[in-house]
């Protein structure tokens, strides 16, 4: 604590208060709160952020010298979680908007992004079919295997599909000299949103450069419990997703994940319902909307 307070007399705070958040400490003075943490060596994106108009973060204090980072605390307005969602979205796709370029690239660069596709999409099918061969070896299957047993062709359909969506969105691709790039938040939570008379996006230390969806992409299979379909209407209203980028999420969104069976078997059969429900989701919430987007 009293390194804390070494450091702080370089930017004249003196707090009567310290708490513990996270990774983080609070500290109140008798006229302010601040945040003080680790420098997450993003000053940078902060200057980068101001010169394309977007100041929706706290208040820095530090500059990118200092080995840690003060910023001013932020009271947040209770609402439900829905219109934070809704809000949240809508400010990431104004960051998008501010952010948005494209950089000049070769065909090597969607070449790889296919290759990798297509390499995961055959490591899952293996992965998958590995396991219901060992599963139907067993005399007896448990809960979880056999609620998975009686799912898997869902599974394996999805991959199937997912090779055919995969070639469709590079025929988009194959041909382009361009890929718009924005500065992606990266760490999107609802945690890191906040709101009162103005609004902010906090924790910005993962933030880099990257395609638009990316954020959208990493905040949803965080939250499956949200409509995708409603979160991409309030996004596109001030950043429409191009045709490559919205085939490109969708396929990213429907591609199953990894279920090890290695826990408890309530713990099993939880995961595995999760798992079964989240592709029956995405097959009813995208499949209809994405062939939408496709070109004749």
């Amino acid at each position: 604590m009293n390194n804390i307070n070494e450091v702080l007399k370089k930017y004249s705070i003196k707090p009567i208060k310290y708490q513990k958040k996270g990774n983080t400490l609070l500290l109140e003075t008798k006229e302010n709160k601040y945040v003080y943490k680790e420098n997450s060596n993003n000053i940078d994106i902060y200057s980068y952020l101001n010169s394309r108009s977007f100041n929706y973060y706290p208040k820095v204090i530090t500059d990118k010298l200092d080995s840690f980072e003060i910023t001013k605390y932020e009271e947040e307005i209770n609402m439900p979680k829905e219109q934070k969602i809704l809000d949240m979205i809508s400010l990431v796709s104004l960051l998008h908007f501010k952010t948005s370029y494209f950089k000049e690239i070769d065909n090597n660069d969607y070449l790889t992004l296919y290759e990798d596709l297509n390499n995961n999409i055959a490591y899952l099918y293996s992965y998958y079919s590995d396991l219901i061969s060992l599963i139907e070896s067993k005399i007896f299957m448990s809960p979880s295997e056999y609620l998975l047993a009686r799912n898997i062709s869902k599974v394996l359909i999805r991959l199937d599909i997912l090779s055919e969506e995969i070639n469709l969105w590079f025929n988009l691709v194959k041909n382009k000299e361009k890929l718009r790039q924005v500065i992606l938040h990266n760490n999107l939570d609802l945690s890191h949103y906040i709101k009162n008379t103005n609004e902010f996006l906090i924790s910005w230390n993962k933030s880099k450069i990257g395609m638009p969806i990316f954020d959208l992409y990493k905040f949803y299979i965080r939250n499956t419990e949200v409509d995708l379909i409603d979160i991409l209407d309030i996004y596109e209203r001030n950043y429409p997703l191009l045709i490559e980028e919205k085939e490109l999420l969708f396929i990213l969104v429907k591609m199953p994940s990894i279920i090890v069976l290695d826990k408890d078997e309530y713990t099993n059969t939880t995961n595995v319902r999760k798992f079964i429900d989240y592709i029956d989701k995405t097959e009813k919430l995208i499949l209809p909307n994405s062939h939408d987007y496709r070109p004749n």
